[in-house]
């Protein structure tokens, strides 16, 4: 396989991307949000918020079967840091991580729209 198209591939499997606009980062995970993934968000997350003043955060879990306690953290300690600013708004809800959603009690700080179809949450 050629170098070019070994790196499109690279591209292709990364596990989060993420854009901001205005005020606004919008974050599309690509894979389970474990502690591995987590920690790199953290980082890259908070840097953004200091740096580019980012009041709203948007989570896209349309690709995310799984979240662990990682995740938990992660959306908490982004919320901690911009709830007097803020929100926190997760999209793309499937079953799985709607129920460590609840659990967890973070439907009562952030917003959670789940998947099409499968209504929502507050």
């Amino acid at each position: 396989m050629d170098k070019e198209l070994q790196t499109q591939e690279d591209l292709l499997h990364t596990d989060y991307i993420y854009m901001v606009n205005n005020d606004k980062l919008i974050i599309r995970m690509n894979a389970e949000l474990d502690h591995h993934l987590a920690e790199e968000m953290r980082a890259v997350i908070d840097e953004i918020i200091d740096e580019r003043g980012v009041k709203h955060i948007v989570f896209d879990f349309t690709r995310v079967d799984f979240m662990d306690s990682a995740g938990i953290g992660l959306i908490m300690g982004r919320y901690k840091k911009i709830r007097n600013m803020g929100d926190i708004t997760i999209i793309g809800v499937r079953e799985s991580v709607r129920r460590i959603l609840l659990i967890s009690g973070l439907h009562k700080i952030v917003n959670i729209y789940e998947l099409k179809g499968e209504g929502e949450i507050q």
